[in-house]
């Protein structure tokens, strides 16, 4: 196919453009031509017509009788008939139509040509308008025999009817130049397709470049290029291949077995074989010989042969593989060594590296502080053997995990003082390594060990060990380019080794801020049964924590949460979460509350506030937290979620369900939606399951895996929270941790109804006195009767607030746990503060003597109003008071 690409492609698109061009111009030129013709005919043809009826006998007779129409009118129409013009008639001298025979008119028509001239006796020949459109008319004046003119006869056809014969005829014309355009283009493209074959296709920029290649593989190329023909001729040589074989200036065109080349040469190059990097002597050059043949491609017959000289090149190839086996070594040390962040695998991976390619043994000794991420203290040389490879059976070399002390006057030592590499080329006469253990030398000899080298791993200007390479008897062994090698492979190694220290101890602080910022344990409380699980991620601490917070009236909050992140940022960020939502938890919210407030807390940290050198400090990047309070009287769960997984309900028969916890965003980011809360009634004896992804999701398994897996694990009654939790991590816990697990289990008690007491309190002050006699019959059944008069003056003061500045319904609670707690209940949110009243003021020492008496108060708020609450410890009774508290409870009571 011609491409318009080619120099043929845009040649026959040039000559096919100019022969249309020509045909059109042609067959244009033919159309006017045939048009003018054919309204010339016409002209002729009218005034024919009109000039034989102007001289028909009786036309003149007719014009000057009484009804000329009637006697003109039936000839002109059969004249006009019979002569095929468009119309035809008779005018007389007023050039009114006295006859007419036309489509679109009558006699009595008023013609619209000057009747000037054929009154004056002229015949007049024009194109007009007239009422069957444009046209070519003639008129011929009629003549009184007397002479005088008495009218004129006209005839005419239009300009429609001549352009249908000049149509007509289009036909003809257009296929006579469709004919000979195509006569012409196939010569054109026969023409043309033998020139591609001989261009092969090729575009005016593509010859150039060719040209330009052509001359730079004759005289730049630096390599040897002949062409040979299927005759054995030399078609081409270039100026390095006419330098290599010595040719003559005329050898081009020339039988190859005359131009004085060595006959194995000659042959060689005309054999048509197939020869790659063939070496063959030319004089004094050693030259390398490739042989292609051209046909192969769909090119005439012949070969090409390209020629490289290689004399140089022969003396340096030892050398070049041996170093090319070195860099390759070099480069997968690169690749291999520093995989993980784990300092003892990345020893293992140096010793894996180097046997066998560069050593048939490898060990690595580690100074101990680098194991446990330390910096290496100076003059230690006492050292952990960490890695070995290639070890033979039974070898005298010091075992894996030994502790290996170098003698300070040893050449070993002394290089890694000095942080300079040691080679022994033959340790059957070498003397300094001996000194560190004869008998251990001498068993190492007779083992076929024979070459040493030791080089220091020094990272950042520390030793942080040594790694040792041995040679056995049947390897070369090592010399002095080999230390240079080795210094690199170990430079290398110790960068890698040092970021593992680094990125170890970064994780152990990580890990222990993180461990001093969860709890340390559970708090003692009644409600729940609890066991934890914290696990930190094995590629760098994250932000997950989990907490267990007593509330009053026995109810309990188990928190989980995760920060965003890796490292101390992260830990310290959980830290401040974790503080935040105790303090929450100290105002005694509820958990959508909590939530709220925790999240407008987290959107305000998060602004970036401008650090001490003047940047940008990191805020909080992302937090989730689920918060659940359980109440051990009513066996009801509250739980809201912040963009965290909800928790999984195990019941007493072992069925286990995911409840549906409202989602809600993350915390922090601003969305102003409000957080929502799912109850649970949950039985006694139910495993609530709280805990983070990690525990789910990993690189190899999906959310709907893990949650399978965790329902699997958790479905089995009758296990307590530590064999839950066991249990969980043993289906769950994959081999790398590439995130923290947090795991929360708890299980449900519920508060003997015996030890719980209520009372609805009537709003009238007489009420008083009989709440304080029912609380006292219910202390005497708890056998509380050090606590009696505390608890009656505690349950008095705050029965007769809540009746004088409270509103109804009121209630009184009692509950005996680990603490007897107190608890009065109104329906008004006003909430009573503690102050010192003045020696002039009727009132304000209630509150002062409750805080007095009791361990612990507070205000917990609610949907119908608000609670105050107090705790008193059951055994002994309360702080007596002081002889001021005396005085000022005298005082109370004289009031």
């Amino acid at each position: 196919m011609l491409s318009v690409r080619s120099v043929v492609g845009q040649m026959f698109l040039l000559q096919v453009a100019v022969v249309l061009l020509l045909a059109v111009a042609g067959v244009v030129l033919l159309v006017l031509t045939t048009q003018r013709e054919s309204v010339r005919e016409a002209g002729s043809r009218s005034l024919a017509v009109a000039q034989g009826f102007a001289s028909s006998p009786g036309v003149a007779e007719a014009l000057g009788s009484q009804h000329p129409t009637a006697a003109l009118q039936p000839r002109v129409q059969q004249a006009q008939k019979r002569t095929a013009v468009d119309f035809m008639g008779v005018l007389n001298r007023r050039g009114v139509y006295v006859a007419l025979s036309s489509m679109a008119g009558r006699p009595g028509v008023r013609t619209t040509t000057d009747m000037a001239d054929l009154l004056a006796g002229r015949t007049v020949t024009e194109e007009g308008v007239g009422s069957l459109g444009p046209q070519i008319r003639a008129f011929v004046p009629v003549r009184d025999p007397g002479g005088p003119v008495v009218g004129a006869v006209g005839a005419g056809v239009t300009l429609e009817h001549v352009s249908e014969r000049v149509t007509g005829q289009l036909p003809m014309v257009l296929g006579a130049t469709a004919g000979a355009v195509a006569v012409t283009t196939g010569g054109a493209a026969v023409l043309s397709r033998r020139l591609w074959r001989q261009t092969r296709g090729l575009g005016p920029a593509e010859i150039t470049r060719m040209y330009d290649h052509h001359n730079a593989v004759l005289h730049s190329v630096r390599e040897g290029v002949l062409i040979i023909g299927g005759d054995g001729r030399l078609l081409l040589a270039n100026d390095e291949a006419r330098r290599l074989l010595g040719l003559p200036a005329d050898a081009q065109r020339r039988p190859v077995s005359d131009l004085g080349l060595d006959t194995h040469m000659a042959e060689l190059l005309t054999s048509e074989q197939v020869v790659t990097d063939e070496v063959h002597l030319a004089g004094d050059r050693l030259l390398a010989v490739n042989v292609r043949p051209t046909a192969a491609h769909g090119g005439p017959a012949g070969t090409a042969v390209t020629l490289r000289d290689t004399t140089e090149l022969r003396v340096l190839a030892g050398t070049a593989e041996a170093a090319r086996d070195r860099l390759k070594l070099l480069y997968d040390a690169g690749t291999r060594i520093g995989s993980t962040l784990d300092v003892v695998r990345t020893t293992e991976e140096l010793t894996e590296v180097a046997v066998p390619r560069f050593a048939d043994v490898a060990t690595v000794e580690l100074l101990e502080p680098v194991l446990r991420g330390d910096e290496p203290p100076e003059g230690h040389t006492g050292m952990r053997r960490t890695a070995v490879s290639g070890l033979p059976k039974d070898s005298p070399l010091y075992p894996l995990g030994e502790l290996v002390g170098f003698a300070p006057t040893t050449p070993v030592a002394a290089g890694a003082a000095g942080g300079h590499a040691l080679l022994e080329a033959d340790l059957r006469t070498a003397v300094g390594w001996r000194a560190q253990d004869p008998e251990r030398a001498r068993r190492l000899l007779g083992h076929g060990i024979r070459s040493l080298i030791t080089v220091p791993l020094r990272a950042r200007g520390m030793v942080l060990g040594l790694a040792d390479f041995w040679r056995l008897r049947s390897t070369e062994p090592f010399v002095e380019e080999d230390l240079s090698f080795a210094e690199e492979l170990a430079a290398r190694a110790a960068v890698a080794i040092d970021n593992a220290r680094r990125y170890t101890r970064e994780h152990t602080m990580a890990v222990t801020l993180q461990r001093s910022l969860l709890p340390r344990g559970v708090p003692e409380q009644s409600a729940l049964e609890v066991a934890h699980r914290y696990l930190p991620s094995q590629s760098g601490v994250c932000g997950d924590w989990f907490d267990v917070i007593p509330l009053p009236g026995t109810r309990v909050a188990l928190v989980v949460g995760d920060v965003v992140g890796h490292g101390l940022h992260a830990s310290a960020t959980m830290g401040r979460l974790r503080t935040a939502v105790h303090n929450f938890s100290a105002l005694d919210l509820s958990p959508d509350e909590l939530l709220a407030h925790l999240d407008e807390l987290v959107a305000h940290l998060d602004q970036p506030a401008a650090d001490a050198d003047g940047g940008e400090a990191d805020g909080i990047t992302g937090a989730t937290c689920l918060y659940a309070v359980y109440d051990p009287v009513s066996g009801v769960c509250t739980i809201a979620s912040a963009g965290h997984p909800g928790p999984a309900l195990v019941r007493p028969d072992g069925t286990v369900a995911f409840p549906d916890t409202p989602p809600s965003p993350p915390l922090g980011l601003g969305s102003g939606h409000p957080f929502e809360t799912a109850v649970l009634e949950l039985p006694e004896g139910s495993r609530l399951a709280l805990f983070t992804d990690g525990l789910l999701v990993n690189r190899r398994r999906d959310l709907d895996t893990g949650l399978a897996l965790l329902r699997d694990a958790l479905a089995r009654p009758g296990l307590g929270p530590e064999q839950t939790c066991q249990a969980v991590l043993d289906a769950l816990l994959p081999e790398r941790r590439s995130d923290d697990i947090v795991l929360l289990v708890a299980r449900t008690r519920l508060t003997d109804p015996s030890r719980v007491a209520e009372w609805d309190v009537p709003p009238d002050p007489a009420a008083v006195s009989r709440v304080r006699s029912e609380t006292a019959r219910q202390l005497e059944a708890w056998d509380l009767h050090l606590t009696a008069f505390s608890t009656e003056l505690i349950v008095s003061e705050l029965v007769t607030n809540a009746i004088r500045y409270g509103a109804p319904p009121i209630r009184l609670r009692l509950l005996l746990d680990r603490s007897l707690i107190c608890e009065v209940a109104d329906g008004s949110s006003t909430s009573p503060h503690l102050r010192r009243a003045r020696l002039t003021d009727e009132g304000g020492r209630g509150l002062f003597l409750v805080a007095r008496f009791a361990q612990r108060w507070g205000t917990r708020y609610t949907s119908r109003g608000k609670v105050i609450w107090t705790e008193q410890a059951l055994h002994g009774a309360a702080a007596e008071p002081a002889t001021d508290l005396a005085d000022v409870l005298l005082d109370h009571w004289d009031a």
